[in-house]
């Protein structure tokens, strides 16, 4: 197994084990379906965004969701591709 696919499985379990039911949820199925594509520098904004509290992540992602722009603005454009991830799948899952 080379660097990136120890990094990507590393990022994709400590997205999918969180601690908390809520984000395995939005940061699971986010990580499977799109750390693949995405760059160093890309991968490095999240390994940065997902070793913050969930307590914070939560509502961050959430009020993303929402259409506000909550959590810090270093953040806010990887907050903003989690949310339109999440809002897709909601979507789906709604049937809409």
């Amino acid at each position: 197994m080379d660097e990136r696919e120890a990094r990507l499985k590393r990022l994709g379990m400590r997205s999918w084990r969180r601690g908390m039911r809520e984000m395995d949820l939005i940061l699971g199925p986010f990580a499977d379906a799109e750390l693949a594509a995405m760059d160093a520098a890309s991968l490095d904004a999240y390994e940065r965004l997902i070793a913050e509290n969930d307590q914070d992540l939560y509502p961050w992602v959430t009020a993303r969701l929402r259409g506000g722009t909550a959590g810090p603005d270093h953040h806010g454009p990887m907050l903003d591709e989690i949310a339109r991830h999440a809002a897709g799948r909601l979507k789906k899952m709604r049937g809409a």
